[in-house]
C-alpha cells in the first residue's frame, strides 16, 4: 500500500528563536496558512532536544540564540538521520551569514523583519519541495 501525501495539519515545523514575540508571530503566520503542527523553541538545546522525541519535517530557527548559535542547531540538525528542511531567520543580514546558513544546509534565508507573506512563500515552497522530493 502507497502511503498518502502528507498534509499541511500533519507537516511538523519546530520554530526556533529566543524571541517570545518572534515565536508567537511565526506560529500564527503558519497556522492561519493551514499548518497547524507547530511547536516552539527557546534555545538551540530545547530543540535538539524536542527534535530527538518527535521527528519535525522544518525547522525555522534565528541565527541568534542564547548559549549555542542558530548556525550549531543546524550543523547539529544535519547530522541525524532523517531528512528535514531547515528556514533560517535572522537580523544579522551580511552576505556572510547568508551563505554559511545555505551552505549549512539551510533551505531558504529569511532577513528579520520580515513579511507574513515572506515566511508564508518561504514555508509553502519548503513544504512542496519536500513532497515533490517525497522526503516526507
Amino acid at each position: 500500500m502507497e502511503q498518502s501525501e502528507i498534509t499541511k495539519d500533519e507537516y511538523k515545523i519546530l520554530v526556533t528563536d529566543d524571541s517570545k514575540l518572534s515565536r508567537r508571530v511565526i506560529t500564527d503566520i503558519l497556522n492561519s496558512n493551514g499548518f497547524t503542527s507547530v511547536a516552539t523553541a527557546e534555545t538551540a538545546e530545547e530543540a535538539y532536544i524536542k527534535n530527538k522525541k518527535e521527528n519535525y519535517h522544518l525547522h525555522i530557527v534565528d541565527l541568534v540564540l542564547p548559549e549555542t548559535s542558530g548556525m550549531e542547531l543546524i550543523k547539529s540538525l544535519n547530522e541525524l538521520p532523517s531528512p528535514r528542511s531547515i528556514i533560517v531567520i535572522s537580523s544579522l543580514n551580511a552576505e556572510s551569514y547568508i551563505v554559511d546558513a545555505i551552505s549549512s544546509g539551510a533551505n531558504d534565508f529569511l532577513k528579520k523583519p520580515f513579511t507574513e507573506n515572506e515566511i508564508s512563500t518561504s514555508v509553502e515552497r519548503v513544504f512542496e519541495l519536500a513532497k515533490k522530493e517525497k522526503a516526507i
